[in-house]
């Protein structure tokens, strides 16, 4: 096993972060505790559950990180599960930033004070990250969530601990078509889920930023994807990369939460939604996330994230 310290930001929301992690009622590959996070993965072909302590619910500081693989991991793999924690824990994108742009804004100000330290959670890989996207499109969600537990319980592994490991792109593209549309996957879903898996598996399509492979770059790649778009890439961005600057105007809950907040009769549409968003730039994923919250406001349920 291999462990690390992760230091935590002063006013962290941690009720957040757990509530996120413990939306699958049936903790297939997630298990959540009132200061735990355990959660499942596949990592190069191995089994890997990356287990989190948080020292303190009321007041954390620190997250104490332990892997436990069911096989021998490269370096590389052991830096990708540091990165992994980050995501998880919500440590990707400092919202103070943005809570300073909009100190004096007439909209995000108050909802920054009545949000403070709100985060974005993060999926551990960008490949789960627009697995999730994929799946959650056009569905309510706890349908989508649903849905994720059949894909993961038809193409993840389970550790030796008994928990199921989230699936990667080699273990997606063992399913057939008729292995997702016999659980309730639109033909159109199923297609798309598989198309994008073989694509990463083969190596086509390259996920991992570097100095050759930009955020632009995989942006424009995934868009050429058939059956995705904007919404999910943007939504790719967000949950896998910690990227700034998405913006989630195509998202029914951000084009509501804006429709709540300007007291208009209709929600605005997507171009209207694009417009205002883009006054927020470069910090438009954290806009997102406050329009997120404002649908549900701390204290009722404390749960901040639709999506």
């Amino acid at each position: 096993m291999k462990s690390f310290v992760l230091e935590l930001p002063a006013n962290y929301r941690l009720h957040d972060v757990l509530a996120f992690h413990s939306r699958d009622t049936e903790s297939v590959a997630e298990q959540v505790g009132a200061t735990t996070l355990r959660k499942g993965m596949m990592m190069d072909g191995v089994p890997v559950v990356l287990a989190v302590v948080i020292d303190s619910a009321l007041a954390p500081t620190s997250a104490s990180c332990t892997i436990d693989a069911d096989g021998k991991l490269s370096k590389a793999s052991q830096q990708r599960l540091r990165e992994a924690a980050l995501s998880i824990l919500g440590l990707r994108i400092d919202p103070e930033p943005f809570c300073a742009f909009t100190a004096k804004d007439d909209m995000f100000g108050p909802l920054t004070v009545a949000q403070p330290g709100l985060r974005i959670v993060q999926s551990a890989t960008v490949f789960e990250a627009l697995t999730w996207a994929i799946i959650g499109q056009q569905i309510n969600l706890s349908f989508a969530i649903s849905l994720r537990r059949t894909f993961i319980l038809q193409a993840g592994h389970r550790h030796s601990s008994g928990l199921w490991c989230y699936p990667e792109a080699a273990d997606a593209i063992k399913l057939s078509m008729e292995d997702l549309t016999s659980r309730k996957f639109s033909r159109a879903k199923a297609e798309t889920l598989l198309r994008l898996a073989n694509l990463v598996a083969s190596g086509e399509l390259q996920l991992e930023v570097t100095p050759t492979n930009s955020i632009e770059q995989i942006s424009a790649a995934l868009l050429a994807v058939k059956g995705i778009g904007p919404w999910t890439v943007n939504y790719g961005l967000l949950r896998g990369y910690g990227y700034a600057d998405c913006s989630l105007h195509g998202d029914v809950a951000i084009r509501a939460a804006l429709q709540q907040l300007l007291g208009d009769e209709t929600k605005p549409d997507m171009a209207r939604t694009e417009q205002i968003l883009a006054r927020y730039a470069p910090h438009r994923t954290m806009a997102a996330a406050h329009l997120w919250a404002s649908l549900h406001p701390r204290g009722d349920n404390d749960n901040t994230d639709s999506a």
